[in-house]
């Protein structure tokens, strides 16, 4: 070609390719750019999502502290010590990225504590900001505050249980650079990296320093010592003297606290009229099964005056075997009353059937007729359905038996709550990748204490990663992963990070709702 000579069109056409060539490139700098603030903008959120359940353990503790000081204490001690040792290095990481906007933007603390990175000037230039980190050394000073975090969380664990982890956080490398040449922590991080990268690296580091944290303080929690009984609900209970007082009586209570464990079922043997359970009245005891902690007995109302029961609740201790308390009650039965009770919650939910039960004693249910004030209500085999509409925030439900007013009850209407977004079971963290392609599809949960049994469908969602500074993002519309998006896990490595966003899902109601965002690292 070196004697090859272009004619004069050939030139222009040369010459528009180069500027074609140059747009181009200029375009996918923007697009980098912009999944840097968006990825940046996910992590700060997802940080703060996981600062909340790091908080929900913290209180789980605290609570067991409070029930047994003796048993739960040492450990407490140790994970207050794990949560300032966190605190401290959070803050800090938190005051490093405000110092690098000032510093980028020209602008005082106090301005770049509240300059979003979107809207920062300087997002995509490096020379300020590799000035700041590596020539002025905080980059190595950042290094040497993560290796002291780690060697000190470490330290509060025996050793071992130091085994048992491994909290991430690595400064060690090895490191290369993108012609495949070994590089320091410092230089690969930070060295000619624009501000928005060096924001979202810093954010990264907030996350795994909570994901240390998080590990660190559930171990200490369930090496809390084996014979000693968890709880993890605390009520306010009321035991009345009777509970039904006639006009002119005194009414008497003891008030207490209980505390009890949800996740296990106890077990009651129950005797209807007796004062005790004897061996004469064993055989004709009632065994009920409990659910969530506790045990809920029905007895048939059939005739008026003071009625008596006892029996014995059954729980298991930490070794497993069964312990037994023994218990008595009475009660009075009056003249008939209306009861109207939400089966589920003591709400409605908009667009779904809410089932109700209503009873009057004493009256037939043929003759029961109940009306609401807004909304629906229809018979449902022996119980009630209602439907009420948005917009709406109480609804009552007025009852008639026989003709006669037997009283109302006043419901509050709630939207059902949004459903959460898992893959293989999890929201964040790390996963294997044949576990995740194993998946293949976000799933909505919804809340656990949540008693409906509903049904949201995944409409679309948007999958991004990030590798060697690539952004790489697919959109889907369905809740399956793509070809493009399976291919890209089969060929991610470890420590990869993919975020599932935007994930949009469509309830019972035909409403559409935004659900959280899925962080999840590959392993």
């Amino acid at each position: 070609m070196a004697g090859f000579r272009e004619t004069p069109r050939q030139k222009m056409i040369g010459m528009m390719y180069l500027v074609l060539t140059a747009l181009l490139a200029l375009n996918v700098s923007v697009q980098v750019l912009e999944a840097f603030v968006t990825v940046n903008e996910s992590m700060e959120a997802t940080n703060e999502s996981f600062s909340q359940k790091i908080d929900a353990v913290y209180n789980s503790f605290e609570q067991q502290n409070l029930l047994n000081p003796a048993r739960v204490g040492p450990y407490y001690e140790k994970a207050i010590q794990v949560q300032n040792l966190s605190n401290e290095i959070i803050d800090y990481l938190t005051e490093m990225n405000i110092s690098a906007m000032a510093h980028a933007e020209g602008v005082s603390i106090e301005e770049a504590k509240v300059l979003s990175l979107r809207d920062a000037a300087s997002k995509d230039k490096y020379d300020r900001t590799t000035n700041f980190y590596i020539n002025e050394g905080r980059a190595t000073e950042i290094k040497n505050k993560i290796e002291k975090y780690k060697e000190e969380v470490l330290n509060v664990l025996e050793p071992v249980d130091r085994e048992k982890l491994s909290i991430g956080l690595d400064t060690e490398g090895p490191f290369y650079n993108r012609n495949k040449q070994k590089e320091t922590w410092e230089m690969h991080n930070f060295y000619h990296s624009i501000l928005a990268a060096n924001t979202t690296i810093i954010n990264k580091i907030i996350n795994e320093v909570q994901n240390a944290e998080y590990d660190i303080i559930n171990l200490l929690f369930s090496s809390i010592d084996a014979e000693s009984y968890k709880f993890d609900a605390i009520d306010a209970k009321v035991i009345p003297s009777s509970s039904f007082v006639f006009l002119g009586d005194t009414y008497e209570a003891e008030i207490l606290v209980a505390a009890y464990d949800t996740k296990s079922n106890p077990e009651v043997l129950f005797v209807d009229g007796a004062d005790k359970v004897t061996t004469q009245n064993l055989a004709s005891a009632r065994k009920i099964k409990g659910k969530d902690g506790s045990v809920k007995i029905s007895v048939p109302a059939t005739s008026e005056g003071t009625k008596r029961y006892a029996g014995s609740i059954m729980v298991p201790d930490p070794s497993g075997q069964m312990r037994s308390y023994n218990f008595r009650h009475e009660y009075i039965v009056g003249r008939p009353s209306v009861t109207v009770s939400a089966t589920k919650m003591n709400v409605f939910y908009t667009g779904v059937d809410n089932p109700v039960s209503i009873s009057v004693s004493g009256m037939a249910d043929t003759k029961i007729e109940p009306r609401i004030s807004i909304g629906e209500i229809r018979r449902s085999g022996t119980d009630w359905i209602v439907r009420v509409p948005d917009g709406v925030q109480k609804a009552v439900v007025s009852v008639t038996a026989d003709g006669k007013s037997m009283g109302s009850n006043e419901f509050r209407i709630k939207r059902v709550p949004d459903p959460t977004a898992t893959i293989a079971n999890i929201t964040s963290g790390n996963i294997e990748k044949n576990r995740l392609l194993a998946a293949n599809a976000i799933i909505p949960t919804m809340p656990a204490d949540f008693e409906f049994d509903l049904t949201f469908r995944i409409t679309s969602f948007r999958f991004v990663a990030v590798r060697s500074g690539d952004i790489f993002e697919r959109q889907s519309s369905s809740n399956q992963f793509t070809d493009e998006m399976r291919t890209y896990v089969q060929n991610a490595r470890r420590g990869d990070r993919v975020w599932l966003e935007d994930i949009y899902a469509t309830g019972p109601d035909g409403g559409t709702r935004k659900l959280g965002t899925i962080n999840l690292t590959l392993q």
